[in-house]
């Protein structure tokens, strides 16, 4: 089979996306409105992108009305952000948070989710989250404005809060301990327990 993503139908290359880019890391980003509100959203096109400097990044589409989602018009707003990272116990309120909000409703209240103050941005951060980097926004890629195109969203890592019980011996977050999820394609996530390891020469 060859796809040939010029032709292919907007929904048609997602579903190929999804189902073929797995498994995906969940940023799980918090925000806040000019006026403070607090948002709460999931998004699995996400990595780690530099260490130097200590670079993320994170994909909000345009809503079906080619406006911007919460998320990102709060970004543009405010210049901060925090990434938390989705544990297997915190995956269904993850999901709930997927849900479509008006402007200015917290998910964190909505969802009964309990925040932490962050230390150097003014989002919290999801205090169950075993891991939860502090971010400033460093530029956004508009890649269009019409429904369900992108925004790249690139922050720069200022704090990283990494829950103690996570830490393993060589003083390193344990992968098995963070027990993190990610996405897959449909409603299909997996988890961090399932690991093989590969020597390097």
């Amino acid at each position: 089979m060859l796809l040939d993503f010029k032709t292919l139908p907007p929904a048609q290359a997602y579903q190929w996306l999804i189902s073929t880019i797995v498994p995906r890391p969940i940023a799980w980003v918090s925000t806040v409105s000019p006026d403070g509100a607090a948002n709460l959203a999931p998004f699995s096109f996400f990595n780690g992108v530099s260490a130097r400097p200590p670079t993320l990044m994170f994909v909000p589409v345009t809503k079906v009305d080619g406006t911007p989602k919460d998320t990102l018009r709060n970004i543009e707003a405010t210049g901060e952000f925090v990434v938390n990272l989705v544990s297997a116990d915190l995956a269904e309120k993850m999901s709930a948070t997927a849900a479509m909000l008006p402007y200015g409703e917290s998910e964190f209240a909505r969802f009964d989710i309990a925040a932490a103050a962050s230390t150097q941005v003014q989002p919290a951060r999801v205090a169950a989250a075993r891991v939860a980097f502090e971010c400033t926004l460093h530029t956004i890629v508009k890649l269009g404005d019409a429904p369900g195109l992108a925004n790249v969203v690139f922050g720069r890592i200022l704090c990283a809060h990494v829950d103690d019980a996570v830490i393993g011996a060589d003083g390193l977050a344990d992968a098995g301990k963070l027990d993190l999820i990610g996405r897959m394609g449909g409603d299909d996530y997996c988890s961090t327990h399932d690991r093989f390891s590969i020597q390097r020469g």
